[in-house]
């Protein structure tokens, strides 16, 4: 071929793969969805976690990922198995990124047609490194104007029954430059109460979200909202780190939606979040927006 004509085939390789049309094992391994408002993408070197959200015309990513415990994702925990995370002991933690050490998880299946991206991963143990066979996620994203939905799940098809525990809902790990968390944790929700805000510390911190969101903003006020409608709890932590901030930098603002329950039997766990950014005010109010609509929809 002539070296136009390998230019072409090349522009096209890379276009068919962020469009979900080749294999994972294609050239291109991110992949992202646009609408006017948002620009959301997936990482397929880190099991298809959310490693990528901004405006629509920005090329700001607001999202960590500097290892495969970060990213937006999925995240599990069950019984102490021996396992060690460096020189901590750990317990059963499968993870759609991948391990503390940086192996990847595994690409079962991806597509993305240009208004549904989906990612179905077998995730790894986060201490042991092992691809865990007995347990596979799937993650479905949409845009529906200025909210991104993702619906998550994992099956469970093992014998081992793991203790009732806190599991993320996802893990929600956001630049270090929007430091400031914000929630409502009174006891009259959704009825324009104050809000609580607050700079986390280190370790983990835990508080009870009655509007179910929690966001993280900058100094402007301006930030990422995630919004889970059964979780009635967050944790958080805001890690330092060398204080490098960024995309990769180590340092991150860290919250989880959390529920408590057990992988207890083969099972499927499910259930959507959902994902915005803007001021303090348009996220509660774009969150709201979807809570009544909710309300609506039930007999």
């Amino acid at each position: 071929m002539s070296p136009k004509t390998v230019r072409r085939f090349l522009c096209l390789l890379t276009f068919a793969s962020l469009a979900g049309l080749l294999p994972a094992t294609a050239l291109a391994r991110e992949s992202y969805l646009r609408n006017s408002q948002l620009r959301i993408g997936v990482d397929l070197d880190m099991g298809g976690g959310i490693s990528y959200f901004s405006e629509a015309r920005s090329r700001t990513n607001l999202l960590n990922t500097f290892d495969e415990g970060r990213l937006i994702q999925q995240s599990y925990y069950g019984q102490k198995d021996g396992s060690h995370w460096g020189d901590k002991p750990w317990r059963w933690n499968p993870v759609q990124g991948g391990d503390y050490r940086g192996n990847e998880a595994e690409i079962l299946e991806w597509k993305n047609d240009g208004t549904t991206l989906y990612v179905k991963t077998r995730p790894r143990h986060w201490a042991s490194g092992e691809l865990l066979q007995d347990v596979v996620m799937e993650e479905t994203i949409t845009l529906e104007g200025d909210v991104a939905v993702i619906h998550f799940s994992c099956t469970y098809s093992g014998d081992t029954i793991h203790p009732v525990t806190h599991q993320e809902t996802p893990a929600v790990f956001i630049n270090a430059e929007f430091p400031h968390l914000y929630y409502y944790g009174g006891d009259r929700p959704w009825s324009g109460g104050e809000l609580t805000t607050l700079d986390p510390g280190w370790p983990n911190e835990y508080y009870d979200i009655t509007e179910h969101w929690a966001a993280f903003v900058n100094k402007r006020g301006w930030g990422v909202g995630v919004y889970v409608p059964e979780a009635d709890q967050i944790t958080t932590y805001r890690y330092e780190g060398s204080g490098r901030t960024g995309t990769k930098g180590d340092a991150c603002s860290y919250f989880a939606p959390i529920r408590s329950f057990a992988f207890d039997r083969p099972m499927t766990f499910e259930y959507t979040a959902y994902l915005t950014l803007g001021s303090i005010e348009e996220i509660r109010t774009r969150f709201q927006a979807i809570a009544d609509s909710s309300q609506e929809d039930q007999p």
